[in-house]
């Protein structure tokens, strides 16, 4: 078993700031967040909803939602993050039971975008992840998910074919690697 012990700092609200000096509040999700969770998903464009899921998602459903807010907080961790109080971003993480390699996926609202959001989000996934002991984040990504390869390029990550699959990538980075 692992030890799920708080991340000082990374597992409680806080607030972040962008290079292009946005600032927005984030927090773990609660399972009560789940309609501020589909509010959110409504306004992630259905290109950006493809990415996230890899498949064509019409309407994010209470099953999946539920999954996304009912995290464990030892080896999955979900967080949100705010505009005032309107939901703006979703950030996950999901480990292996080792705690040696993790999962990331990050949506933004469709409004947000190009504030540096998403840079923002996913390093404060990849300190709480090294603050865990994760020693590894990865990611598939659709090959036409040009923003986000760019985004985890700019971060370090390295890029390789997804097995089976030659419209993916695996992107990943071993933590503790500094960004770029």
């Amino acid at each position: 078993m692992t030890d799920a012990t708080p991340v000082a700092g990374l597992d409680a609200e806080t607030t972040l700031t962008t290079w292009k000096d946005f600032s927005f509040r984030v927090r773990p999700a609660r399972p009560d967040d789940e309609p501020l969770l589909a509010d959110l998903f409504k306004q992630v464009s259905p290109e950006d909803r493809r990415f996230r899921f890899l498949t064509g998602v019409g309407e994010v459903g209470h099953a999946l939602l539920e999954r996304l807010v009912a995290v464990d907080h030892d080896r999955s961790e979900n967080f949100l993050a705010f505009d005032g109080d309107k939901p703006i971003g979703t950030a996950m993480l999901a480990a292996d039971p080792g705690l040696q390699r993790a999962e990331v996926a990050i949506s933004l609202d469709a409004g947000y975008k190009n504030r540096g959001i998403g840079w923002a989000l996913l390093d404060h996934l990849a300190r709480y992840a090294a603050r865990r002991g994760i020693k590894r984040i990865e990611s598939v990504e659709s090959r036409e998910n040009r923003q986000a390869l760019a985004v985890e390029a700019d971060m370090g990550f390295r890029v390789e074919p997804y097995p089976g699959d030659p419209g993916l990538v695996l992107v990943s980075k071993d933590l503790g690697e500094p960004a770029r």
